[in-house]
This record gives structure tokens, sequence and C-alpha cells, in this order.
């Protein structure tokens, strides 16, 4: 009779975990924070890593505010298109990388010069329209950070712009500041303060198994519907450096082809949104929780 009814429960469980609808109509919110502003961030030292190993950079430079948005990635999709620097081959927009240098190591794989994937169009996850030849964002996405992008694809659009992709230093120092916190706006997690999956923000539909990202800045200290939202901003003004989405770093690595990325997401618990965490994948990789932003 145990095994009975634990096998109904099973079955039940299994039946509430719907696939997540990536066509439903999402809650149109008003942050009030500009994707196209830019944070400075001075030189000088910090506390890095877990262990607040102390280092420094001695430069100045600055970090875009948030992630790059769905509007904001498709302007330069059809830019890019129109002057050449990306190609549309078949289903995948893809363009030119000058390569890395191989040693052969153990598990090195060669990424040689040639065109490497930015975007898949046709990826039912991705937030992109492309009618009539020209890229428009979803209806409810456009200020929603741009996913299903690869590394490529996220260096391809700093780079138009002369910008480029932030060091995991520059990152790190522009989450955390100099004291060494934990999160970008202190040492404490609630559920209310980045989108992560206990936070229950109106963008998450319970009844389905996954999340959904939020409108970069939406952590902001506004309330939307009654969702009172705390202040995640780092101590240089840069929002959902913790959650939403994980960011592309710039770093290309001797003797490994992985890159890297950091600030944890949507799908990941509070643990993973700590400044020191990353993670790491093939540059061709896409997923519907890595976003990123710029550096100059």
């Amino acid at each position: 009779m145990k095994k009975i009814l634990l096998s109904f429960l099973f079955v039940l469980l299994l039946a509430s975990c719907k696939p997540v609808d990536l066509d439903q109509p999402v809650p149109v919110f008003d942050t009030g924070i500009d994707p196209a502003a830019w944070a400075a961030i001075p030189a000088g030292e910090f506390l890095k890593g877990q262990f607040n190993e102390e280092t420094s950079i001695d430069y100045d430079y600055e970090m875009m505010v948030t992630d790059v948005t769905n509007a904001q990635y498709a302007a330069f999709l059809n830019e890019a298109l129109a002057s050449g620097q990306a190609v549309l081959q078949g289903n995948l927009v893809v363009g030119d990388y000058p390569g890395d240098t191989f040693n052969g190591f153990r598990h090195e794989e060669e990424i040689a010069a040639g065109q490497y994937l930015y975007i898949q169009v046709d990826d039912p996850a991705l937030r992109l329209n492309f009618e009539n030849g020209v890229f428009s964002a979803k209806a409810g996405y456009e200020d929603h950070p741009m996913t299903m992008v690869s590394w490529f694809g996220a260096r391809a659009y700093c780079q138009f712009y002369d910008w480029r992709l932030p060091s995991e230093l520059e990152w790190e120092k522009a989450a955390r500041g100099t004291d060494g916190r934990a999160f970008p706006w202190g040492d404490a997690i609630s559920r209310n303060i980045a989108n992560f999956i206990s936070s229950r923000d109106p963008f998450e539909d319970m009844s389905t198994f996954g999340s959904n990202t939020t409108p970069v800045g939406f952590y902001n200290g506004k309330s939307y519907d009654g969702y009172q939202t705390m202040n995640n901003a780092s101590p240089y003004g840069l929002y959902d450096m913790a959650g939403n989405v994980w960011q592309w770093t710039g770093d290309v690595y001797p003797d490994q082809h992985y890159r890297y990325m950091r600030g944890g997401s949507k799908n990941h618990y509070e643990n993973t949104l700590r400044v020191w965490v990353s993670n790491n994948a093939t540059p061709t990789f896409t997923g519907p929780a890595v976003g990123f932003r710029c550096a100059r």
C-alpha cells in the first residue's frame, strides 16, 4: 500500500512539473533603470575571492549598469548584418573570430580562426523575432536580459561598439566594491533582492518547473503590483550582478577552451549568487540563463 501511494505521489509530482511555456505573456513594468547607462569603477585595491585576497586593478574603467537587453541586441544584429560583420547562415547568425593559441594540452580543444555561432534564430527560447530580415525583441521582453547568446555573440556585441567583455577581475570588483562583501548589496540575501530560485517574483509561474528572467534593474527598491523589491545595486551602482542571468566574461585562459561567467542566475540557489562563484562553458554554448554586459 505504501509503495502504491508513493508511486501515485511521484506521478502527481511529474504531472505538475510542466515545461515552462516560453510564449506565455509576461508582466510589463517600468523599472526606471536605464539599460544604456554606465558606471565608473576607479582604480585601486579590493578583496578578491572567498578568502578576501588583496589585489588591485591599476586603471579606471566603466561597466554597463545592466545586462545587455533583448532590444539592444536586436539593434546590434540588424546593424551587424547590414555591415557584413555578422552573417546569416541558415538558421544561425555567425561571425568571425581570430582563433585562440592552441597547445594541445589534455582536454584542450582547438578554436581556430573562423566563423562561430552568435545565436540560433529558430531556438524556441530566444526572445527575439526575425521577420522580413529584421530582428526585434519579443513583446514584453524588450528590457529583459539578452539570453541564448554564445560567448562569441557577446564578445561581438561589445566589440562592435568599441567596447569589450569585462575580465573576471573587473567583473568582481564592479560587483562587490572594496569591503569583501559576499553579495553586491552586502552579506545577507533575501528572496526579494535578486532573481534566483527562491525569489517568487511576478515573473515566476509556480505551476511550471522553472522560472523567467526579470527586466534588467527590476530589483531596485520599487514595488510592482504589491511585490516589494529591495535594492540589489553594487557599491558602484550596477544592478543584477547576482541572479537573473549568468554573465559571460572576456578572459581567454592559456591551455583551455572554456569561457567563464559570473553572477549566478534565476535557476540557482543563493549560494551560487556569491560574487566569487564562477561557472564555465564552451564559447559556443547558449542558454536561457546566460547573458552578458560590456566594459570599456
